[in-house]
């Protein structure tokens, strides 16, 4: 009969190397997946990310605002500095040709001693006349003098500070720019988040983010209460631009940012407002953080260093310019941590 032979069974050392090349397989095969096929982020996850994105983004604006508010500023300070010192050049120029004339009059009239003159003089009385002309010429001459050395002092201020504004100018356009940059930096951000999303979800996220309309749906633009003045002008106009795009550094007519909204619907009753939202955050008279104190015109300013602004309308309103994406449009006064309110 054949004899029956039992298998062999792999010795330990054997299956312990099988099982952590099993297991090598699996964790490498787990590893290519995941680089394969990266998870998506869901719906919630990106609208954090990009809430948090464009408040970033609003505050770098506001940066933005400040910084091309002061290099205008600069801008013609220095044209107006330039222009002073092109004038005063000119003076400088006119006096020098003043002061070469007279000392010339005199240098071809004093080659002669004043007592020999006299004597050789057929007419003494034309010489006395002639005499007292000089005299008047060197005091003249020490006037123009005079003009000239205080001339050359105000030149020399006047360049000093043309050259001392210039400089400024040079360090603000350049904090202009890095504003400008990281704006644009973070929006870039924002948008490769979006691009995972449906159209939809994009538009639903841009809309309803962190600057949101809670209750604003609900508002009885004929139940508000009416302000008179320009505070009652500035909201009129402010509540007319509902719809218009939110587009940062804007003012208006037709897209603005937050700050923009407010200097535009202020400078249509006449007010004119401080550019950024930091700056409108000390204009006017504290009204204090509770929104039930205030009136229709208010500024009301939110978070902690101020990047964001709204406008009062009435029934615990405001109307703002909420952020890239989104329009103009109302929301809960209260929707967001207030700051201050400030009466204009």
């Amino acid at each position: 009969m054949a004899s029956h032979r039992r298998p062999k069974q792999p010795s330990r050392a054997r299956v312990t190397v099988l099982t952590a090349a099993a297991a090598t397989a699996v964790a490498l095969s787990a590893q290519v997946s995941a680089h394969a096929a990266p998870a998506q982020p869901s719906k919630d996850e990106v609208k954090a990310q990009v809430d948090k994105l464009l408040e970033e983004q609003e505050q770098a604006a506001e940066k933005y605002n400040g910084a091309k508010e002061k290099a205008d500023q600069l801008r013609k300070q220095a044209d107006q500095l330039q222009d002073q010192v092109a004038r005063g050049q000119e003076q400088l120029t006119e006096l020098a040709s003043g002061l070469a004339a007279v000392a010339g009059d005199q240098y071809r009239h004093a080659g002669i001693d004043p007592s020999m003159q006299l004597m050789l003089s057929s007419d003494p009385d034309k010489y006395l006349d002639q005499a007292s002309s000089f005299d008047q010429a060197a005091s003249t001459q020490a006037a123009t003098l005079k003009s000239l050395e205080d001339q050359q002092r105000r030149l020399d201020q006047q360049k000093q500070e043309a050259a001392t504004v210039l400089a400024e100018l040079d360090s603000s356009t350049q904090a202009l720019n890095d504003a400008k940059n990281d704006v644009q930096s973070k929006l870039q951000e924002a948008q490769k988040l979006l691009s995972q999303l449906s159209a939809a979800d994009r538009a639903a996220i841009l809309r309803g983010g962190g600057a949101a309309s809670r209750g604003a749906d609900r508002v009885d633009l004929g139940s508000l209460p009416k302000a008179a003045g320009y505070a009652g002008v500035a909201v009129q106009r402010a509540l007319d631009k509902r719809g218009s795009a939110y587009v940062w550094g804007a003012t208006g007519p037709n897209t603005f940012d937050c700050s923009g909204l407010m200097v535009w619907a202020y400078a249509q009753a006449g007010v004119s407002l401080p550019r950024t939202s930091q700056s409108q955050a000390g204009v006017g008279t504290n009204v204090g953080k509770d929104w039930h104190n205030a009136q229709p015109g208010d500024l009301v300013v939110y978070y902690n260093d101020a990047h964001h602004v709204g406008m009062y309308v009435g029934n615990g309103m405001v109307v703002h310019a909420p952020r890239t994406g989104d329009v103009v449009k109302l929301m809960a006064a209260d929707t967001l941590p207030i700051l201050t309110i400030r009466r204009v």
